[in-house]
């Protein structure tokens, strides 16, 4: 490719579930954030969430993050778009790090990131959260989960066999694990939202 070509490529990254599930998701944030703070959001992929949220509350400023570095150009690039003053720039945030760039946060939100990721980044996540957030803050997950007593969604389980195939660390994780993890941590029991597609909305206030 030549060198002006790759200077100029766009390096926004367009995630077809994000057009798909972020209204659901929306309906539900308007239940659970604070009305005025700062919310991180872990994990935010190609930046199109952070984007959408963000005009969607006007007094409250996003921190969005992203281990990767094409994530992080691309998470800037949808902001260059939006021109939100309560958008901040992507900041690198690896959720397994024994420190994180952030020192306080009155959300976090963390979408479709448990189940592609080890188990490790759920402990550093949860672990990172309950220091981080005052009490009452929420942590707030979505994705799809395995539930005792609750028969897989035949959809999920191609799903969890497709990711266990890609890296044998990773998987649908069983929401009482994800629950027992946040209680030994601080927060409380979770409220859950059934959302399309087989997912969940999972929502952990910290005690």
């Amino acid at each position: 490719m030549p060198q002006d070509d790759l200077h100029h490529r766009d390096p926004r990254q367009l995630a077809p579930a994000t057009q798909r599930n972020r209204e659901p998701i929306l309906a539900v944030l308007r239940q659970v954030l604070p009305h005025q703070g700062l919310v991180l959001e872990v994990a935010s992929g190609s930046g199109e969430h952070a984007v959408h949220f963000a005009g969607a509350f006007p007094d409250l400023s996003f921190q969005p993050s992203d281990p990767d570095p094409a994530a992080l150009a691309s998470i800037d690039a949808w902001a260059r778009t939006s021109t939100l003053p309560n958008l901040r720039p992507a900041i690198r945030l690896d959720t397994m790090a024994p420190r994180w760039p952030v020192t306080q946060a009155d959300a976090i939100l963390c979408i479709n990131m448990i189940h592609i990721s080890p188990w490790a980044a759920t402990e550093g996540l949860i672990r990172h959260a309950a220091e981080l957030l005052p009490a009452g803050g929420p942590l707030y997950l979505y994705g799809p989960y395995r539930q005792h007593d609750v028969p897989l969604a035949a959809s999920n389980a191609v799903f969890d066999d497709s990711l266990r195939r890609r890296n044998p660390k990773w998987g649908l994780r069983e929401l009482e694990a994800v629950a027992e993890l946040a209680r030994a941590a601080g927060f409380g029991e979770p409220q859950v939202t059934p959302m399309p597609a087989n997912n969940l909305s999972v929502v952990f206030r910290k005690l």
